[in-house]
């Protein structure tokens, strides 16, 4: 039996980053294997888009971060201001999803146009295995998730309120631009 989920991504900061991203995630669950698909369009052009699910480890129901999140006022979403709706960082859609090894340089770059396609297949003992390992339940519950595609251009200035550093990885890379709600087809 086929599980499929799906999520429309809509635009987070768009007002400040001078695009509005928008697209759409399909996941398909068939014979241990996770075939996720990620388009996206009016992304901010040749700039690598780190793009994830996020949600709560107790199975609490994330929702998708909008302007009301922007607690400190400054104008923009940024990573840990979506944390309270939507939960933190769990799976990435990078090179090797199953490793959940987030800060890497193995995210998509859109192209000229601002647009991207990733696609990947994923095998689900191994994922399901590292979810266990960091958050001590199998269950991927994709249902109870949001997707987020980060990153914006280096030379874009950022307010020195804009929070969310990972790593050696600056607020550029993980300034959310784009949020959708997982729902199961």
């Amino acid at each position: 039996m086929t599980e499929k989920y799906s999520a429309k991504i809509v635009s987070l900061n768009e007002d400040k980053i001078g695009t509005a991203a928008h697209g759409t995630a399909t996941f398909e669950i068939e014979n241990d294997i996770m075939k996720i698909h990620i388009s996206m369009k009016d992304t901010p052009k040749n700039t690598q888009h780190w793009e994830h699910f996020h949600g709560f480890p107790d199975g609490k129901e994330a929702q998708i971060a909008t302007k009301a999140q922007d607690v400190n006022g400054d104008g923009f979403v940024d990573l840990p201001e979506t944390e309270p709706v939507s939960g933190t960082t769990m799976v990435p859609f990078d090179a090797a999803p199953h490793d959940m090894n987030v800060p890497n340089d193995t995210y998509p770059v859109s192209d000229e146009n601002g647009s991207f396609e990733y696609d990947k297949e994923v095998p689900l003992d191994k994922l399901r295995a590292k979810f266990n390992e960091v958050f001590g339940t199998d269950d991927l519950e994709l249902d109870k998730r949001v997707i987020y595609v980060h990153g914006v251009p280096e030379d874009l200035v950022l307010p020195d309120t804009i929070a969310g550093a990972v790593g050696h990885y600056d607020q550029h890379v993980t300034l959310p631009i784009g949020v959708g709600k997982i729902i199961k087809d």
